[in-house]
């Protein structure tokens, strides 16, 4: 196993922005705003339902994932398992709004459908991502291509997070839905929000 493990969350946020990745995992850094409420509502549902077992299908929510090899671990909202032939196992994932241009809640099913392989050692062709913006399923094929990216997600964000630096802030399109957008400050251009945050405290403590 790798020395740093990495948390599946992570890879979506630098998939989403590399410097949100920093804040939140470097510098332990979070708020909420009417996106991520939303979101956490929406999972707490998830997360108090019960495992179940319908039309030979056995649903296991909040499942706890580890991939030894690539050193990240996480937790599936819920994983599928066929009980007959031909055994399944299918992760899925639930989001609050819609499809998103960029491939980040993709590489998070993909890392967990990773984890699954190992843990069972069996193959997993597809996933799905329920987004409540639609109320219903979107498949996801674990292509070749989709491994090989969320592996060099994987890569980049581990060195990101042993570096333990913060990208420089560059304002971007999801700006504006990002919580951290407060905290960020991108029109600023600032390296370090606890270094900008300290000389402004030090600054009050000097003023007359």
């Amino acid at each position: 196993m790798p020395d740093t493990e990495i948390p599946i969350s992570a890879l979506q946020h630098y998939v989403y922005c590399p410097r949100q990745c920093a804040l939140i995992h470097i510098e332990r850094v979070w708020a909420e705003n009417a996106l991520t409420t939303f979101g956490s509502m929406e999972h707490a549902r998830v997360d108090s339902g019960e495992n179940t077992l319908r039309d030979g299908v056995r649903t296991i929510r909040s499942l706890h994932l580890v991939n030894k090899r690539l050193g990240i671990w996480g937790v599936a909202d819920a994983v599928e398992y066929t009980v007959e032939e031909p055994r399944r196992i299918t992760p899925v994932e639930y989001k609050h709004g819609r499809p998103k241009l960029h491939p980040a809640d993709e590489v998070q099913l993909c890392a967990q459908a990773l984890c699954l392989e190992e843990m069972h050692d069996v193959r997993v062709e597809e996933a799905f991502l329920y987004y409540r913006g639609t109320r219903k399923r979107h498949r996801v094929q674990l292509s070749s291509e989709l491994r090989s990216t969320t592996e060099q997600v994987i890569a980049e964000t581990r060195n990101l997070l042993e570096s333990g630096e913060l990208p420089t802030a560059e304002r971007c399109d999801g700006c504006d839905a990002c919580s951290l957008v407060d905290v960020c400050l991108p029109a600023t251009r600032r390296r370090s929000v606890v270094a900008y945050n300290e000389a402004g405290f030090t600054a009050l403590l000097n003023s007359p």
